[in-house]
């Protein structure tokens, strides 16, 4: 059994080491460094690395080394989470631009539908055009808009070009009031046909989920960075100094705490955070099935992209059914203008545009959903990301796993004993008990059930024209 030996010869500190520990770390790097710290004292105004003999440290210095010790916990928690992070962060800025550029091509093939087909109709139906896709945008940011009420507007504003550029060609523009009573007409003839209801439904559940899926990575990210800037209670704090720094006050610079004790400690700061753990894991598998379900009419790429083909085969409807519309749209309106009717484009043509725009829309599909199933293989990585972080911290601060050689908070022992630790001494018995302050249960784990707004199903689940379907994390 090595003998406990004085440190260096320096026996003002009062304090020793196992032997095979000098031996093994070196006595001169280990030697007491009162010198360079202060002269060595009795200790009695210290409040948490009391000796048992003399100390380097003053009240002063204790309390910078506190400060110190919660810092070094604040880096060590910043460095366990910055590649999630970076993970989320990186992701929610690609598919938020993804999904822009997504609006973007589908408004494109839109305005070179009409321009290539239906010319006589001008500038005035890309402003419209140009209206439905930027509410298309601000709902997918999250916008308080109705998705109905938007397709409802497009429409609205679409049928009296329609009316008098294809229906009634080479008669003026219709006044103000007969524009304000075509719009009445659209709606109560329903003279698209079915295909507002139908661009309605599928916009409706392709941006709600395509909303949920961004939300649901901010909300990530929010967590994540709560986790950051946790608020220590005060034995927290203490029971940090007393693991980290306490040695310094023996002069001892490069004594490492032991792997148990550090897991103990840890355990009893990060309480509140592990506890996080459940809600986390389910949070990963609500964004897997969020993103499993959005295909067919719940992927936004498939039905914006493929918008055009919904909005020139509803024109094409009113022109198929023209004769007998101007004739009820008359007697509606009280107008007599002579119905000129006339076909705008050859449906093959279309047709053939159609299957063209479909092979082009595949491949953008298939790259958009590739890249959401790699996120989600890499967020399953990081499903044990909060149970750990004790393990973590404790591994990035040097501890020593085999518990030999290490310090226990009291002093250099040749093998940790959390009874002994216990029982060392009254002033120093808090670690194992330690409890974060009430505040971080209140940042942490609400965030994840108070912001859940992550589907825990496909967003089959929710439909409607507005809102997005929530589910709290429990």
């Amino acid at each position: 059994m090595p003998q406990i030996g004085s440190m260096a010869g320096d026996a003002r500190v009062g304090m020793g080491l196992p032997e095979a520990f000098v031996a093994r770390r070196g006595a001169a790097s280990l030697a007491c460094v009162c010198l360079t710290l202060s002269s060595p004292r009795a200790g009695a105004d210290l409040q948490v690395c009391v000796p048992k003999g003399s100390t380097c440290c003053s009240r002063r210095m204790e309390e910078k080394y506190q400060a110190t010790a919660r810092a070094t916990m604040e880096q060590l928690l910043q460095s366990a989470s910055m590649e999630l992070k970076f993970l989320i962060i990186q992701n929610a800025a690609l598919f938020q631009e993804a999904f822009e550029i997504v609006v973007r091509h589908a408004r494109n093939y839109t305005n070179t539908m009409f321009r290539n087909h239906y010319q006589n109709m001008g500038s005035r139906v890309l402003k419209f055009v140009g209206e439905l896709f930027t509410d298309i945008s601000l709902y997918i940011l999250g916008s308080d808009i109705n998705v109905n009420d938007m397709v409802n507007e497009f429409f609205d504003s679409l049928f009296p070009l329609v009316y008098s550029h294809l229906m009634n060609r080479g008669f003026p523009d219709p006044s103000g009031e007969m524009s304000e009573c075509l719009r009445v007409a659209r709606r109560d003839l329903r003279v698209f046909g079915n295909y507002p209801k139908i661009m309605m439904t599928q916009v409706s559940k392709s941006l709600q989920a395509t909303r949920a899926f961004l939300q649901a990575l901010n909300l990530g990210i929010e967590v994540i960075n709560s986790t950051d800037h946790l608020k220590f209670s005060k034995e927290c704090g203490r029971a940090l100094l007393r693991i980290w720094y306490c040695s310094h006050c023996q002069g001892l610079l490069m004594a490492k705490p032991c792997a148990g004790y550090c897991s103990v400690v840890m355990q009893g700061c990060l309480a509140s955070v592990v506890e996080i753990d459940h809600h986390w894991r389910e949070y990963i598998r609500s964004l897997e099935g969020l993103t499993k379900g959005m295909y067919g009419i719940y992927d936004m790429e498939h039905v914006l992209l493929s918008l055009f083909l919904l909005i020139r085969d509803s024109v094409m409807y009113v022109q198929k059914n023209g004769g007998k519309l101007s004739a009820t749209i008359s007697k509606f309106c009280g107008h007599s203008q002579q119905r000129q009717y006339r076909s705008a484009q050859n449906p093959e043509e279309l047709f053939i545009e159609k299957k063209v725009l479909k092979v082009a829309h595949m491949d953008h599909e298939e790259t958009l959903s590739s890249r959401r199933r790699e996120l989600i293989m890499k967020l399953k990585s990081h499903s044990s990301f909060y149970s750990s972080l004790p393990e973590y911290i404790c591994h990035h601060s040097s501890a020593v796993q085999n518990d030999t050689l290490c310090w226990n908070g009291q002093e250099v022992v040749e093998r940790y004993s959390p009874q002994a630790a216990r029982n060392g001494g009254k002033a120093q018995a808090g670690a194992p008990s330690d409890q974060p302050a009430h505040r971080q249960t209140e940042t942490h784990q609400p965030a994840v059930e108070r912001n859940g707004a992550v589907p825990a199903q496909s967003p089959r689940a929710e439909h409607g024209g507005g809102g997005v379907g929530k589910r709290r994390l429990r």
